[in-house]
Formats: structure tokens, C-alpha cells, sequence
């Protein structure tokens, strides 16, 4: 990789200019800034059809972790920046958002569902170090007996093993981590500010050995940059004693289409052809294929050989494992608990 204009320790190589605005502001590659914003609410109902998520909570809006493909960077165009740069640098913080959730479980029309951490953004990326918004509403999950399921790529995961160990005794939490590939060298280029693979792995069996659910998630599937690992990352993270394993192929909805193409031709240009075409095949000829129930697993002659060496494999390593089912019916206000509860 020789191209000077390669911006380090950011995913994105460029700034696209905001769909919803008649001007443009180029963002400039520099540190991280942090806007700590009091959010009116909290809990976005999920109406996807093929996404078995009830309720997303996103403590952090935009991502540092700068993952190139991150289908969540358009939503920062409704904040007034852009989906490259500005997704990675400008942070939004919602300060507030573990008394949001504690006020809506309060409400006599609260029904016990299961809450992700995140649809969105990642809950445990860099600004959660300082914040601990994650582990604050865990915390209150835990206080309210209300069932909650994580999604990540970052090892700091681990520092709230306590809730989840508490919460896991309940049958009250599910971990899901995201496991790309076991290159460094792709994984810091790909996604550059997300924990090693060797630490994920490493998470995975930290939270096992504390008998917390955690099912890996290998994705998304790059045709061309980590479809052969597919075997290899079911083995391993069986290994490191996952109850389940799930898949997506990379699908580039939007501006990221024009994201990855950039990043793909300054990072990988011999390659960046073969991918870029491997992807569309993918997707009926599209670098994105929006329709439910095939939007992420791919339609078409190399989707298959994924989805069926994918099968394979898991059926090799994770035969007879799976996780548990969350429980709803042991939610309850902390002040309408009785004393011997």
C-alpha cells in the first residue's frame, strides 16, 4: 500500500458529501471529538422483517472502530455530517440514555422484551471506556430483571463481566461477537480501532468460562478478502467455546458502496476489481440488494458456496450446541419486589 493520500486509523479515505445538505464541509483526518447531547428517547422499535431484534438502544452514535463497511455510517447524515470521515470522528454521546431506559421500564406499559446493545453502533467502542453508558444500562436491566442481548467487536466486553454473570444467572443476557477475520494486518485496515483477533478470541472465552451465553458472529463475509477464513473462524472460536455461530455476506447500502470502492482500490488495488465483482455477484449485479431475507445472505451462484461452506462447517464444529432462551417473565420494578426476592 503506497498511496500517500492513505489516511491511517481511519476506515474511510474520504469525505462524501452530506445527502441532506446543499453545502459541503470537508472533514479534516485528526483526533476524535465527543458531543454529549440529552436524548429525548432511547428505544427504537425494530420492524425489519429478518431481524429477529425487538428493541435497539444506541448509547453512541458514529463509531470510532471506522469499520469501512459499516452500513450505519449513512445514518450520520440525519446529524448533519457525513458518512466517510465524520462518521469515525464526530461522536455523539446521549448522556442520559441509562435514566431513558430506566424511566421506560417504569411505565405501567412496559412489556418485558429483549433489548439489543446495538443495532446501530457498536456500545462498547472507545468512548464507552470513559462514559460506561453500556454498563450502566446493563446495570439497570439487571436492577428491572429485563432481558438484554450485546452486539460488539470490542473486547471490553470483559469489563462487565460481573452484570453479565449476574444476568446470565437468570437466563437475562446473550453476547454477540464479531469476528471477521484472524488477519491483523486485514483487521487494521478493514476496521481499524476494533479489539485484535486474538483478544476477541480471548473474550469469547473469558465470558464462557464465566457461563455466559456468547454466539460469534462471522461478518460480514467479504467475497474476495475473508471468505476463505470461513472454516478456519468456525473452528476457532468453537474452540474458544461459542454456543453459536451466525454469517452475513458485506452487502454496500447507499454511500458505502462509494466508501468501500475508494478504500478498496488504495488498500488492496491488484484486488479491487476481483472483490468489487465477487460483491455484485453476490447481489444480483449491485454492490446492494435491499429485499428482505436476502439482503444479507446473498443471492447467486458464489452466495451459495458461502452459505453452503458455512453450514458445513458450523455443523462440524457447533453440532449440538445452542444458546438459551431469554426469559421475559422474571422482569420487576426493584421497588415492587418483595422481600424475599
Amino acid at each position: 500500500m503506497k498511496d500517500d493520500k492513505y489516511i491511517r486509523g481511519r476506515g474511510a479515505q474520504k469525505n462524501l458529501k452530506n445527502k441532506y445538505e446543499n453545502f459541503h464541509i470537508e472533514e479534516t483526518p485528526g483526533k476524535t471529538s465527543y458531543k454529549e447531547v440529552q436524548a429525548k428517547s432511547i428505544l427504537s422499535k425494530v420492524k425489519s422483517p429478518d431481524i429477529c431484534i425487538e428493541y435497539s438502544l444506541n448509547p453512541y452514535l458514529g463509531c470510532e472502530h471506522g469499520c469501512v463497511y459499516c452500513y450505519a455510517r449513512n445514518s450520520h447524515n440525519y446529524w448533519g455530517w457525513n458518512a466517510g470521515l465524520a462518521f469515525e470522528q464526530n461522536i455523539i454521546v446521549k448522556t442520559n440514555a441509562p435514566q431513558l431506559l430506566k424511566k421506560e421500564f417504569d411505565k405501567k406499559t412496559w412489556k418485558p422484551a429483549v433489548i439489543t446493545l446495538s443495532g446501530n453502533t457498536d456500545c462498547y467502542q472507545i468512548a464507552e471506556r470513559k462514559y460506561q453508558l453500556t454498563r450502566k444500562i446493563l446495570q439497570t436491566c439487571l436492577n428491572y430483571r429485563n432481558p438484554v442481548s450485546i452486539i460488539t467487536k470490542n473486547a471490553l466486553v470483559t469489563r462487565d463481566i460481573d452484570i453479565l454473570r449476574e444476568l446470565a444467572k437468570l437466563n437475562l443476557v446473550s453476547v454477540n461477537i464479531s469476528i471477521t477475520s484472524t488477519d491483523e494486518t486485514l483487521l487494521r485496515k478493514l476496521e481499524p480501532r476494533t479489539s485484535s483477533f486474538q483478544r476477541r478470541i480471548k473474550a469469547v472465552s473469558e465470558l464462557r468460562a464465566e457461563n455466559i451465553p456468547v454466539r460469534v458472529m462471522i461478518a460480514p463475509i467479504i467475497p474476495g478478502l475473508n471468505d476463505f477464513e470461513v472454516p478456519k473462524l468456525l473452528q476457532l472460536t468453537a474452540e474458544a467455546g461459542a454456543l453459536d455461530a451466525g454469517h452475513t455476506i458485506v452487502r454496500l447500502n447507499d454511500q458505502i458502496g462509494e466508501i468501500f470502492s475508494d478504500w478498496i482500490q488504495k488498500t488492496f488495488p491488484l484486488r479491487a476489481n476481483k472483490v468489487l465483482s465477487l460483491i455484485k455477484q453476490c447481489h444480483s449485479g449491485k454492490l446492494n440488494d435491499s429485499r428482505w431475507f436476502t439482503r444479507m445472505s446473498g443471492d447467486g451462484v458464489y452466495a451459495q458456496m458461502i452459505n453452503q461452506t458455512f453450514s458445513k462447517f458450523k455443523e462440524k464444529y457447533y453440532k449440538n450446541r445452542k444458546m438459551p432462551a431469554l426469559r421475559r417473565d422474571l422482569f420487576r420494578r426493584p421497588y415492587e419486589r418483595s422481600l424475599w426476592e
